[in-house]
């Protein structure tokens, strides 16, 4: 019978990426609802781009539809890798705010 081979590597790749719900490896999936809004409103924002006021409240909103999906990647992210995604979206996303106000 062959043994199973459970490295520290091993362990640690299993801990950061297996789906506590259904045991399998996942680090990326099929886009959510949050991320299909933020992919359009940040494209309707760049072809606004002629209007300030319009791409403003576009961006704007696809800043919302990111935090969104970062602050559920946070709290419900089936893996640390999904957890810590969400965490560094979000600091990412007060970072990028912070520079736009001091701009």
């Amino acid at each position: 019978m062959l043994q199973q081979r459970t490295g520290p590597v091993r362990r640690a790749v299993d801990w950061m990426f297996r789906d506590r719900t259904t045991g399998t490896i996942t680090i990326a999936q099929w886009p959510n609802l949050p991320l299909w809004l933020f992919g359009g409103l940040s494209v309707g924002a760049w072809l606004g781009r002629d209007s300030e006021a319009l791409a403003s409240r576009l961006s704007f909103a696809a800043d919302v539809a990111l935090t969104w999906w970062a602050l559920d990647e946070l709290v419900r992210g089936v893996n640390p890798w999904r957890r810590l995604l969400g965490a560094a979206t979000l600091a990412g996303l007060v970072i990028l705010i912070t520079l736009r106000r001091a701009a």
